[in-house]
């Protein structure tokens, strides 16, 4: 039998409703804890677990870039001696294992500048202690480092993570977010009368924490276009988003005259009785380094409507017969096109549910964590080693 291990978690807000890096640092700690001892370091703790030892750390509300450099260097303090393991989900210097889960802030600063464009790109970022600071810590976790590894969430996030720290390829890895498979979800009926949703309309779900970065208003068109071609009007059920966000969509909806048929639920946690509601799941995202929602959508037997990569890191290991790839997020007439046959093609709608929770199965969460245990034991082997 494999010795038990002694494992730091640093993520700054432990809590599942956080976003999907969150899920991923919560989800992956209960697992490793029926097998080790884990500990988690964190600010914000939403996620009470027997199962885990929870270290509360002090947070500065404002700046948030004081903040970030607050929590590196509390957990590099506070993790330099007793775990076998320290597995880091935040930019730092702490941490054997750095698990990133967004595009780094250089490609999105500096990827594509060139020339004159670049030197006045960088005097901003000298000249700006947030910039300077956030830049810093990211490259911190990035520098070479003997025994670490650096797992990307996806092939798409690699590729930008090597692309942004050449000098960080050796020791990159991937290893995906999981998902847990559903038992038994409620009846579409019983979930929409306990969400205050309407019954006898087809029903459009979509979920994100960023409303603008995944597209709403370009669902929200695609309602308005698809509409009247329809024999029934589609409903579409928003979960997620900040009050100012919410209310900015809520008047377009009302400008795009869609009153009545756009439902915004705010943040949800019984998210498998969210998914019983709907009919589709659309997600024509900007910017997902690989798409939480998505595989869990599946995982419910929802057909889903996603952006293919590299803005949605999981669409590139999908293909036509277990989704619908949109070629561009921003395209509003083919998502509106996407909705409408789903919704008047049984078959069609029948053969995506089907495959759904399939793709989902070859990311069930006791593999993705068997993959974490085995990346911790390579690691260790190599240690001692040297």
């Amino acid at each position: 039998m494999k010795p038990r291990l002694r494992i730091a978690i640093l993520t700054r807000n432990f809590d599942p409703m956080g976003g999907g890096a969150e899920r991923y640092a919560v989800a992956l700690a209960e697992r490793l804890a029926a097998r080790h001892e884990v500990h988690v370091f964190a600010q914000h703790i939403a996620h009470p677990a027997p199962s885990l030892t929870y270290h509360r750390l002090p947070a500065l509300k404002k700046p948030r870039w004081l903040n970030q450099l607050l929590f590196a260097f509390l957990t590099h303090r506070r993790t330099q001696a007793g775990f076998d393991i320290v597995h880091a989900h935040e930019n730092g210097w702490a941490g054997d294992v750095q698990t990133v889960h967004v595009r780094p802030m250089r490609h999105n600063l500096l990827g594509d500048i060139r020339g004159m464009r670049r030197g006045l790109r960088w005097l901003k970022i000298a000249t700006s202690p947030r910039l300077a600071t956030y830049l810093w810590l990211e490259r911190s976790r990035f520098s070479p480092c003997p025994g670490r590894k650096v797992v990307a969430v996806s092939a798409t996030l690699r590729e930008e993570v090597a692309t942004s720290y050449p000098e960080s390829a050796a020791c990159l890895a991937v290893i995906p977010p999981g998902v847990a498979l559903p038992d038994k979800p409620p009846a579409q009926a019983e979930a929409r009368q306990a969400l205050g949703l309407p019954e006898g309309f087809p029903l459009l779900l979509f979920v994100a924490n960023d409303l603008a970065r995944k597209g709403l208003d370009t669902v929200l068109q695609a309602l308005r276009d698809t509409t009247p071609a329809l024999p029934l009007r589609p409903h579409l059920a928003v979960v997620g988003g900040n009050p100012g966000q919410i209310d900015h969509y809520r008047r377009l909806a009302a400008t795009l005259g869609l009153e009545g048929q756009v439902h915004f639920l705010g943040p949800q946690r019984a998210m498998s009785m969210v998914y019983a509601t709907a009919d589709l799941l659309i997600h024509p995202t900007r910017e997902d380094t690989f798409g939480m929602v998505v595989l869990e959508a599946m995982a419910h037997g929802l057909p889903v409507v996603v952006s293919r990569a590299p803005w949605c890191g999981l669409a590139a290991d999908l293909s036509e017969k277990e989704a619908w790839l949109l070629d561009h997020p921003n395209d509003a007439q083919a998502l509106a096109q996407a909705i409408q046959r789903l919704l008047t093609e049984e078959a069609l709608r029948a053969r995506l549910a089907q495959n759904g929770p399939v793709v989902a199965a070859r990311y069930a969460w006791d593999d993705i964590a068997k993959r974490h245990e085995a990346l911790y034991r390579e690691m260790l082997e190599a240690r001692c080693a040297s």
